[in-house]
């Protein structure tokens, strides 16, 4: 193999090896225990509710469920640093979002993170996250540490949600691949609740019953 190659070859695998060695390195130190997998009720489920505004209410706290597990609390960080496992440990290695929610100079997302999920050599990590648009929460969705009632409160602002109106939070939600990447968070991790089918019907409903809050 001529040298250049060889080089390439290297400048490929390199980071990859490296990030799998760091993380295996911070999971061997902590090794969370596994989350159980928990069952989504369909939106379905509540129309027995015949008070709307209780309606609405208990579909955003079933989709809770999905918006308060780690999958989706790693990316969504009160800090500017992600977080990571069932537990929320600190990202190893050290990174932050930096402006534009993609890392910073030197050490972008990218460095590790691919446009799928990567297999590893090891058991402890099997795998490193991926999607085409891996990226960290903007600051204004921070959600860590936060109540449910304000999380819901947060979705519903335009300030605080990217400028979506609840046509495009449903579309968020329903179909985004970053978000349904928590549904195939690949080897070694616990999946959110149902599916994303399940997960996009509940905020449906939720936005059509009023988009109520609830009040913690």
């Amino acid at each position: 193999m001529k040298a250049d190659a060889i080089l390439a070859v290297g400048i490929v695998v390199a980071p990859l090896v490296l990030c799998a060695a760091v993380a295996w390195a911070q999971e061997s130190a902590t090794k969370p225990s596994a989350m159980p997998v928990v069952p989504l009720k369909a939106a379905s489920d509540f129309e027995s509710i015949t008070d709307q505004g209780k309606r609405s209410i208990a579909l955003f706290e079933e989709a809770g469920k999905v918006l308060q597990h780690p999958r989706c609390l790693n990316c969504h960080p009160v800090e500017r640093s992600p977080t990571q496992g069932d537990d929320l440990h600190p990202h190893v290695p050290e990174v932050a979002g930096g402006p534009a929610n993609h890392g910073l100079p030197g050490m972008p997302c990218n460095s590790c993170h691919g446009k799928v999920n990567s297999m590893t050599l090891g058991d402890t990590v099997r795998s490193i996250p991926g999607d085409g648009h891996w990226a960290l929460a903007p600051a204004s969705m921070a959600w860590q540490g936060k109540s449910l009632g304000e999380i819901c409160e947060q979705l519903k602002d335009l300030k605080r949600n990217g400028n979506r109106d609840l046509a495009k939070i449903s579309h968020h939600m329903g179909t985004d691949t970053l978000v349904g990447w928590a549904w195939n968070p690949g080897a070694g991790r616990t999946p959110a609740p149902g599916t994303q089918k399940q997960f996009g019907a509940l905020i449906d409903a939720w936005i059509a019953s009023g988009a109520a809050c609830p009040k913690a």
